[in-house]
């Protein structure tokens, strides 16, 4: 039986909700029952797992008006995206006893009170198990920064604030714009410097420049990027952008048979995700000095680039269907994002009395790096995977993970993507697995097939 005992402790004004989801198995979340307008505060959530080992999930709506960030994920993959915070274990932590600590911000204009609610979820003794978490009034304290008429209750502001900005909105302020290069030094070398000024993006993010034949090109400064330089293209990779909000990238360029040239073309965009699809902009060559890195003058030459049109590759669900961003056609590295919908596995209801399916032995166990399976089937039901998929006849041994609701089956585990596409291929010839497509993760956790492809440098095959 689940018992709820939330205390106060007005001595350090934390709201503690302690949850006792079975004889062994604790979750205990603390907030501060004060927080001011524009601040920052801490939720930590320390979970006792007793006996539970593998899948766990904690997801918690924030109101509009809060945004989240990762603090100490303990080994779960924590994302933030449409209000909502996962914290997801493929497996859990090996000790009995661990805590998860991620910040919250408050807008400045709000003022009122809020809760925090959320679902931890976990399976115990084969059995899905979930219960929902609710904190407390917390109090807004109204900055004194802000012009009164501004202010706004929270509980207002959750009907002004849209949801899901358009892209031109929420990336207007992204720019990446290079410096006319020169020739410096005897052997007639240029130094390439390129400003980035990320706006509102955080993860990935990708700078691609064509090079003239006769050079070759080397690193300078990457700002944390995976450098490269292949088949006259020069490329920075960034799994997570640097935290300035402004930043220079360089390269050098050297002539390979150290004659002199005069003129110097190169083409190049720079590629970010908005709202899970991948954007992509022209970058703008100016006459301007990027060795200057006062805060001012990379300002100055921002304001000076007006806003780039957006083209998107990818896509992300606007009709609140699952979808899958596996399939690929050409045109960048990595193809074009098409979506598609998962086929639904037949779903039969469980005779009362029939024996609970079992899906410890089969959930899928998260791998090191990038890598690639191939997804034949989902539903939002288990399914008993070993006579289920009999009639398949598949020479290798399907698995299965929660993932956003649906319970998704899986085979193979390829480094290369072209292997996993020619696996499928297979499969959609030798079966009836007419739907099966390639999904792609990086150390258990699902990203785009074009992400993966971009990450480890490989090449979309039709």
């Amino acid at each position: 039986m689940i018992r709820s005992i939330i205390l106060l402790l007005n001595m350090v004004g934390v709201l503690s909700i302690n949850l006792m989801l079975s004889e062994d198995v604790s979750l205990n979340v603390g907030v501060p029952s004060v927080v001011n307008a524009g601040a920052e505060f801490d939720v930590e959530l320390t979970l006792q797992k007793g006996s539970i080992e593998s899948f766990a999930r904690f997801q918690q709506d924030l109101p509009n008006g809060l945004t989240a960030q990762v603090v100490d994920p303990a080994n779960a993959n924590f994302t933030f995206e449409n209000q909502k915070v996962k914290i997801i274990w493929l497996k859990l932590p090996s000790e009995k006893e661990f805590k998860v600590l991620y910040r919250l911000k408050v807008d400045e204009r709000l003022k009122g009170e809020f809760d925090l609610k959320g679902v931890f979820s976990y399976i115990d003794d084969n059995q899905r198990k979930s219960v929902k978490v609710v904190s407390s009034a917390i109090l807004i304290k109204q900055s004194s920064r802000i012009d009164p008429n501004l202010i706004v209750d929270i509980k207002d502001f959750q009907q002004m604030v849209p949801i899901q900005p358009p892209i031109s909105l929420v990336a207007k302020n992204v720019r990446c714009i290079r410096q006319v290069p020169s020739v410096v030094g005897v052997n007639n070398e240029y130094i390439v410097n390129i400003l980035v000024n990320k706006g509102s993006t955080e993860k990935f993010a990708k700078i691609e420049e064509e090079i003239p034949q006769g050079f070759k090109a080397e690193a300078i400064q990457t700002k944390d990027a995976i450098f490269t330089f292949k088949d006259q293209k020069v490329k920075f990779l960034w799994m997570n952008l640097p935290a300035e909000q402004r930043f220079v990238v360089s390269y050098k360029l050297t002539p390979i048979n150290k004659a002199e040239v005069k003129s110097l073309a190169l083409k190049g965009t720079f590629s970010f995700i908005i709202n899970e699809a991948t954007q992509v902009i022209d970058i703008t060559q100016k006459e301007v000095d990027l060795t200057n890195l006062d805060p001012r003058n990379l300002e100055g030459i921002i304001a000076t680039v007006p806003m780039p049109t957006f083209s998107s590759i990818g896509g992300q669900n606007v009709d609140g269907q699952p979808t899958s961003n596996s399939y690929t056609e050409p045109g960048v590295d990595g193809g074009k994002e098409i979506e598609i919908k998962y086929q639904k596995i037949e779903e039969k209801k469980q005779p009362i009395g029939k024996r609970v399916i079992d899906l410890k032995s089969f959930m899928l166990e998260p791998e090191k790096g990038v890598y690639f399976r191939v997804q034949i089937a989902a539903g939002h039901r288990p399914v008993d995977i070993k006579n289920y998929f009999k009639k398949y006849k598949l020479p290798q041994e399907v698995r299965t993970e929660e993932h956003e609701g649906w319970y998704k089956y899986s085979v193979g585990s390829f480094n290369g993507y072209r292997e996993a596409r020619d696996y499928r291929v297979n499969l959609w010839k030798t079966t009836k697995l007419s739907d099966a497509f390639v999904a792609a993760y990086n150390n258990g956790i699902r990203i785009t097939v074009q992400e993966a492809l971009m990450i480890t440098n490989q090449k979309w095959f039709k």
